[in-house]
């Protein structure tokens, strides 16, 4: 990828200042004497940020033309050209290759598409994040209306610094459905058929479900959690709103009052940890490591929270920790046989 230009080589065209030159500069800089001069500091950079996100776009673009060149004329077929392209600069920006390709795709709509999007993010009147919103509420349009959509913005790009990201998402959308109503409209329609349900872990054990859905069935889901939520306040229960949102959503989707039934969570955690108090973390399949006392707490919640829990041993190898063999078979560990075994043991029965 490197094409015998590495950081050190890499500089603007008018002082010759290597990237490398300019990153030693802004690790020397020192927080200004005075408040304004602060935040004359925190502006400089923001418009240093959006500069270097312009500048990145155009190298991704021209990176992209000169690999399609070089494989062209190494022999590549049409249809695989620019193959591995969009993982390289993933891999330069430190993001993942489905990243990449998007970043390949935002450069590729603001150098050809939307030079006056670009133009705002070279002199700092848009931040990487605001050029992004306008290409994404224009992605339906045509080229040209694209094209025409970007100039129609050009004025209001020096007025989106002191609006919010809904002004922006708004002035974008206004303009495309003047240009091209039916795209628009048509872009809407097919939205829905996207609708998902997505997990991702969060910090501190907790996670986010999110649900992509149409406008009407999610006003209706929120404004149902809502009323749950004010009738159970009214009534004096000490939970926040939110808490009492996220309880019923848990409650109703599960079918069960207090959440989880008939669902198997894999909780995998040594000995040590479950029977003898040990610090060493446990791991939750499909969220990841999770601390050793939170998973205790989880296998003993069977007073409030009763669940039926199922044991099933995994050996592993002593100094690698890859996994050897399993049983075949999982054993039901009820509350009772736990409190016994617990009380006649203290500790591991079998190390």
């Amino acid at each position: 990828m490197d094409g015998g230009q590495g950081p050190e080589r890499v500089s603007n065209a008018t002082g010759g200042v290597s990237v490398r030159e300019m990153i030693r500069t802004l690790a020397d800089t020192r927080p200004a004497a005075d408040s304004a001069g602060m935040i004359d500091q925190l502006r400089e950079l923001e418009d240093l940020k959006s500069a270097a996100a312009a500048r990145q776009a155009r190298i991704a673009v021209a990176f992209d033309l000169k690999q399609r060149r070089e494989q062209a004329s190494a022999g590549v077929p049409t249809e695989q050209l620019g193959a591995g392209v969009a993982a390289q600069i993933a891999l330069a920006r430190r993001e993942s290759p489905a990243k990449g390709s998007r970043l390949l795709g935002l450069a590729r709509a603001l150098v050809t598409e939307m030079p006056h999007t670009l133009a705002g993010l070279q002199s700092g009147q848009l931040n990487e994040w605001r050029a992004t919103l306008l290409l994404r509420e224009t992605a339906c349009l045509s080229a040209a209306d694209r094209s025409a959509v970007d100039e129609e913005l050009a004025s209001d790009v020096g007025t989106f610094s002191g609006a919010g990201d809904r002004a922006v998402i708004a002035a974008a959308r206004s303009a495309a459905y003047r240009r091209d109503p039916r795209s628009v409209a048509d872009r809407a329609s097919h939205a829905a058929a996207e609708r998902h349900v997505s997990f991702r872990p969060a910090p501190d054990t907790m996670c986010y479900v999110t649900a992509f859905l149409p406008v009407a069935e999610g006003v209706a889901v929120h404004a149902a959690l809502s009323g749950h939520a004010d009738t159970f306040r009214s009534d004096g229960d000490a939970r926040s709103r939110g808490q009492l949102m996220a309880d019923a959503l848990v409650e109703r989707v599960t079918g069960t009052e207090g959440g989880v039934s008939g669902v198997e969570i894999q909780l995998v955690m040594t000995d040590r940890t479950l029977f003898q108090g040990d610090s060493e973390p446990a791991r939750l399949a499909g969220y990841g490591v999770v601390p050793g006392g939170w998973a205790r707490k989880i296998v003993a919640r069977d007073q409030d929270k009763p669940m039926n829990l199922w044991l099933r041993r995994l050996y592993t190898a002593p100094r690698t920790g890859e996994l050897v063999a399993m049983e075949s078979r999982a054993r039901l560990f009820p509350p009772g046989l736990r409190r016994f075994i617990q009380v006649r043991d203290h500790i591991c029965r079998t190390p």
